[in-house]
């Protein structure tokens, strides 16, 4: 579920309502109002009246929203259908009904109550997804699959150590726009541009950033993120053939076969090394 506009739609006089609840100060309140009410500048220099809407950007923008989805969603939820499970992060929402009755239900119901606190549902966005496994047949009319967080949960082969059998599960791995958002940042260090730097200072450049995607994506559907780790070994590799004349004129090959003997002799210059994803050559054979 995703609210349309959600930052930008907000209404202020219910939001100050669920801000009175907790703040009793006056001089606070004031201050609120006047962040809520503060007129925008646009990159042309146009100033714009806001008469709904939190400032994005501001400390206490995020702050605003989710209090205001807090009585708006969370609570309305946990009085109306305390049995139906959810998970919200800002306005994205996963609610978990038992059945395809129960989720068309919860839909029209959700439409209304977001209605009356003037807010829309995005209809693209907003949609029943069925999740199937090797008990639950997939219903036909429905997609299988989702993206949340940076994440596509989906039908994937699952492993069962004790019963030693191969089944399938729904689970989360990193999302296609994910992984393109990653290669992306990879491309914006243009590591080409500094062909002066060591092997020791290429790892203390990117480290944090690769730590950040490690400490995230590999939490779930490992296999999906080593193929990532795969294409920062590459990236890796076509810098090394574009420091060294030796290997300029070489297939690429050559620079990521070095690469591998790098990392066997010291996994501590780049941390995805360090934790198991070093530079690996496969040899394919056809029939």
């Amino acid at each position: 579920m995703d609210i349309s506009k959600f930052f930008d739609t907000i209404d202020h006089d219910l939001l100050m309502k669920a801000v009175e609840h907790h703040v009793r100060e006056k001089w606070v309140l004031l201050y609120i109002r006047r962040w809520l009410k503060v007129p925008y500048r646009t990159s042309k220099g146009e100033t714009i009246e806001r008469t709904m809407g939190v400032p994005q950007g501001s400390v206490i923008g995020p702050v605003l929203a989710n209090l205001f989805l807090h009585y708006t969603f969370d609570k309305w939820m946990r009085i109306h259908y305390p049995n139906i499970p959810f998970e919200r992060y800002a306005d994205d929402t996963i609610c978990h009904c038992v059945s395809k009755a129960q989720a068309e239900y919860l839909k029209e119901v959700l439409t209304c109550r977001f209605e009356q606190c003037r807010l829309k549902l995005n209809a693209e966005k907003t949609k029943i997804v069925q999740c199937p496994t090797s008990t639950r047949k997939k219903v036909e009319g429905y997609e299988a699959s989702f993206d949340f967080l940076g994440y596509t949960f989906q039908c994937r082969k699952s492993w069962n150590r004790k019963q030693c059998q191969c089944f399938t599960s729904f689970l989360p791995a990193i999302s296609k726009k994910s992984v393109k958002k990653l290669h992306e940042k990879m491309k914006e260090w243009k590591l080409h541009s500094h062909l002066d730097w060591k092997l020791q200072q290429v790892g203390i450049e990117i480290e944090s950033q690769v730590r950040g995607w490690y400490n995230y994506y590999n939490k779930f559907g490992k296999t999906e993120f080593v193929k990532v780790m795969n294409h920062l070994n590459m990236v890796l590799a076509y810098w090394v053939r574009r420091k060294y004349k030796r290997f300029h004129r070489k297939p690429i090959v050559k620079a990521f076969s070095w690469l591998q003997e790098i990392a066997g002799k010291d996994r501590s210059l780049f941390y995805h090394w360090q934790r198991g994803q070093t530079p690996r050559l496969c040899l394919c054979t056809k029939n």
